[in-house]
């Protein structure tokens, strides 16, 4: 099935036709901590990376989104300043996932929200 989902598929890593386009017409330019590899064209003109794993835009580090939008022209480790210590890695927009954020009374935390506390009084035309 491996290969056959290779020719078929797009959203989890790259089909054949793109493995091949990058072979043949891609100069690799690096990789993030991820394992997403970006290309640039032989001429310069085109930038895409091939993401390790499911396509999903957020899971490009920021440093190469500059890269890849054409704002810097070298590789992110030519003009970025070293990472800082209290700088937490890069991860994916948990959106959708088990990992989002639910508030209080969310449907997917129950339901249940804390009781109002009286302070609000509803506002009736009769009342003067």
């Amino acid at each position: 099935m491996g290969i056959l989902a290779k020719i078929f598929t797009w959203w989890d890593g790259a089909t054949i036709g793109t493995a091949f386009y990058s072979a043949r017409k891609g100069v690799l330019v690096g990789e993030d901590e991820q394992g997403n590899r970006y290309y640039r064209s032989k001429d310069g003109a085109r930038r895409w990376v091939i993401y390790n794993g499911a396509n999903d835009a957020s899971r490009v580090a920021p440093e190469w989104h500059g890269w890849l939008h054409g704002t810097f022209e070298g590789e992110p480790d030519s003009y970025l300043p070293p990472k800082r210590k209290f700088e937490l890695p890069q991860s994916a927009n948990p959106t959708g996932s088990e990992a989002a954020y639910r508030p209080q009374g969310a449907l997917e935390r129950g339901g249940l929200r804390a009781p109002s506390t009286g302070d609000y009084e509803a506002w009736s035309p009769d009342a003067a």
